[in-house]
């Protein structure tokens, strides 16, 4: 069996698809795609240059589809991805509680806790269970109001 510059374009085809699983992000699978299309016209027999015309050409379209269009598809419903601290909690209500091993007051954003302070009065200590509206971050202390 001799070795066909065909193999070496599928074998990165691989190679780039399986670290697909790392990221998530659908760059490296489009670019895998890329890549097996790529060893397709390897098989017509073209030289190296209109090789990598194609792996350009077919990463060029197949790299935002990939963004675009399918990753969307996979995230679950709901979901926002690097949301915290950008204002999408702004105005919600929250419950305090505390934290076990230092018995610290705050709330539980996003699966995160956050030490709290009270916009109005500075205060950081609170009952635990008191409602509050969530208003933005300082550093990582989530500044709150007393829920009326």
């Amino acid at each position: 069996m001799d070795w066909n510059p065909a193999y070496t374009w599928l074998v990165i085809a691989l190679l780039l698809s399986l670290g697909e699983l790392t990221s998530g992000a659908m760059v490296l699978l489009a670019l895998g795609i890329a890549a097996a299309l790529t060893a397709a016209v390897t098989a017509f027999g073209l030289s190296l240059p209109w090789q990598l015309v194609g792996m350009a050409v077919f990463t060029g379209i197949l790299v935002p589809i990939g963004v675009f269009y399918i990753r969307p598809r996979f995230s679950p419903r709901g979901v926002a991805y690097g949301t915290t601290g950008t204002g999408v909690e702004k105005g919600q209500r929250y419950v305090t509680l505390r934290r076990d091993f230092d018995n610290a007051s705050g709330l539980k954003i996003n699966g995160d806790f956050y030490r709290l302070r009270v916009v109005d009065s500075g205060e950081t200590d609170l009952p635990s269970g008191t409602t509050v509206v969530f208003r933005r971050f300082d550093g990582t202390t989530a500044l709150v109001e007393l829920a009326h």
